[in-house]
């Protein structure tokens, strides 16, 4: 029969390849910075530019497989406040689902994101 330390170095293995147990730390984290964080400190609202700099974060992030580290990025735009959402672009507005800051939680779309910054996109690669 298994011991209880056997069974919590399966449980903690299995949820480690599930990427459960990462995500239910970056989860944590996020939370302990929510408590943490001072609402009397009023933030800046989220302006044109910062939306595009977030989704090229995210896309960053996401790009180099650090999924976790994206979550609690979301997560702490989550519970950014909205202070105004007039500048806002119309497509991120179109995106089903924003945080309370305006971000969409649905990234936006890469073609957006190219024409937006005046880019262009390495057709080999799929690179900006």
């Amino acid at each position: 029969m298994a011991t209880v330390a056997e069974l919590k170095a399966v449980l903690k293995d299995t949820l480690e390849k599930k990427g459960v147990l990462g995500h239910l730390k970056a989860r944590i984290r996020a939370e302990v910075f929510n408590a943490l964080d001072d609402d009397r400190e009023p933030r800046p609202s989220l302006s044109h530019e910062n939306l595009l700099i977030n989704e090229l974060i995210r896309e960053s992030l996401e790009f180099n497989k650090y999924k976790y580290t994206a979550s609690v990025l979301i997560a702490a735009l989550c519970n950014f406040r909205l202070l105004g959402s007039s500048s806002f672009p119309a497509s991120a507005s179109q995106v089903a689902g924003t945080t309370e800051s305006g971000q969409p939680v649905v990234p936006l779309d890469r073609q957006f994101l190219i024409h937006e910054l005046n880019a262009f996109e390495e057709s080999k690669d799929n690179t900006i």
